[in-house]
């Protein structure tokens, strides 16, 4: 019990001698673990047909994308503990080599099994490298001089998000399939270099023990919410003995976890946190935001291929404007701050802009041409780019130093959760309206059309009543993620007005 208690601050936390500015290089080095953490999320998906065609196992073919979704949701707060008791700088070169040790094998795998395996220990590493990077930033600058650091953040998550399907389209046509894993490795190493030979800080070491019994309720409540996401709605109904069992798992794990937390003496993820209201305000914002960016853009392509009648490349192409949107607006917000601008005002307006920007998603219909479908995107961006950026920003002024692994991955967990339910939640009403539509126009036949795995080019090779019928079904589908997408965007506008500007650490005063 001696050994729990008997935990002292990190040197970085208690010195007041604060470590040495970073260099623009090893700003960059911690920036390219973001991306090897959020472009592998998405750069896998537009190759899973080649990957199912060369190794088999096409009913197996979803758990390559839920096995990394799941290992990373489950390690990110695990790392940021680590960081915080035994060194971030340690913590957040091992998640990288991690990371590459499991990309080099998902690229030598020789059937899916091996491939599965292989993402779930690929999935390990990478849920240390946002976090990594979030907390070594909020080391080695304070949260005013951290903004446009973090508003690089910010620039790097869409651009990876939605032009990971780009690249690993381009990877697999070109090359092979197994270059979607091998090119994370020449990165990676840039990133290993850079952060090992350009981070200085005063080792940071604790006396005390991971929580075990809190890491395996967290690890048994996000497995059940993470099982809840991919299967209800498609493999089981939603009021099915399965999903309900996994929800009550979810939430029977998730209570006695906030019972541990508040007993051990290094919880995984501090209560205390959540005793500051701008704190707990900003994970609402995190999850419900993430929840919202990545519903709209994974079911915007469906619209693209299947009613524009455009390639996976050229839907990936119109949704620039809505990266175009979170990028300016996260890189304005970085600036403004940095110069000592007010943050509040920001989330605001973006949860009523994300709003009208879903709700402008209405207007979209067969007829609509591609262009205009794609501008009306960027107002979506410029909302949820609005609401990202306070976001981090008030996670790490809201933290204490011993406290920043813990509090940027609880904000990574957060948002990946959130997605993860979004994408579930959303895409059940997204088939449900679809399904309901074409059986509508087409009868029985219909079923079977929305049952089966049809493609855009399988589309315009059937009769021109059910290309019709099934791109009225894409357009309600799409209508009914747009209202979803609006109801969470309205939740954020609400939440917001929560925030108090507290000056932000570092920051001159005015």
């Amino acid at each position: 019990m001696k050994q729990l208690t008997d935990a002292k601050q990190p040197d970085s936390a208690t010195t007041d001698e604060p470590p040495a500015p970073p260099s623009r290089l090893v700003i960059l080095g911690l920036l390219l673990g973001i991306v090897l953490a959020t472009l592998d999320g998405t750069i896998v998906g537009t190759a899973l047909p080649t990957i199912v065609g060369d190794l088999g196992g096409l009913d197996q073919l979803s758990w390559v994308l839920t096995a990394y979704l799941l290992t990373m949701a489950v390690s990110t707060p695990i790392w940021g503990k680590v960081g915080d008791l035994y060194g971030r700088k340690g913590s957040y070169l091992g998640a990288i080599s991690l990371f590459l040790v499991g990309s080099v094998l998902c690229g030598l795998a020789q059937d899916m099994g091996q491939l599965i395996a292989f993402r779930a220990l690929q999935g390990i590493g990478a849920g240390g490298l946002f976090v990594g990077a979030l907390s070594l930033i909020g080391t080695l600058l304070a949260p005013a001089e951290a903004g446009r650091a973090q508003a690089l953040i910010g620039v790097l998550l869409p651009a990876a998000t939605i032009g990971g399907p780009l690249l690993g389209g381009f990877l697999t046509d070109q090359w092979d399939w197994r270059w979607v894993f091998y090119v994370n490795v020449p990165v990676g190493a840039v990133a290993l270099a850079l952060i090992g030979f350009g981070v200085r800080l005063r080792a940071e070491r604790r006396k005390a023990r991971i929580d075990l019994a809190g890491v395996g309720l967290l690890t048994a409540a996000i497995l059940a919410l993470t099982l809840l996401a991919t299967w209800a709605g498609t493999t089981y109904a939603w009021t099915s003995p399965q999903i309900i069992a996994l929800g009550l798992v979810s939430a029977a794990s998730l209570a006695a976890f906030v019972r541990v937390e508040r007993r051990v003496a290094e919880p995984v993820i501090p209560p205390r946190l959540f005793r500051d209201r701008n704190f707990t305000v900003a994970q609402i914002l995190s999850f419900v935001t993430g929840a919202a960016m990545l519903a709209a853009a994974s079911y915007l392509p469906q619209y693209m291929q299947f009613v524009q009648g455009l390639s996976s490349t050229q839907s990936g192409l119109l949704l620039v404007p809505l990266m175009l949107g979170m990028i300016a607006s996260q890189l304005v917000i970085g600036r403004r701050v940095g110069e000592g601008g007010r943050y509040r005002g920001y989330p605001i307006a973006g949860g009523a802009l994300a709003t009208a920007g879903a709700l402008a998603l209405l207007t979209l219909g067969t007829g609509t041409s591609a262009a205009l479908a794609s501008g009306l995107t960027f107002v979506l961006g410029v909302g949820i780019g609005c609401l990202m950026q306070p976001t981090m920003l008030i996670t790490m002024n809201s933290a204490e130093p011993r406290d920043m692994g813990a509090a940027s991955g609880t904000l990574t967990l957060l948002r990946t959760i959130g997605g993860s339910l979004g994408i579930a939640v959303l895409g059940s009403v997204y088939t449900n309206r679809l399904a309901a539509t074409v059986t509508d126009h087409l009868g029985a036949d219909g079923q079977q059309l929305t049952g089966g795995e049809l493609t855009p080019a399988l589309l315009h090779d059937l009769p021109e009543p059910v290309q019709d019928a099934f791109r009225s079904g894409v357009v309600d589908g799409l209508h009914g993620v747009a209202l979803g997408t609006a109801a969470l965007c309205a939740v954020t506008f609400g939440v917001a007005w929560l925030i108090r500007e507290v000056p932000l650490r570092g920051a001159e005063p005015s």
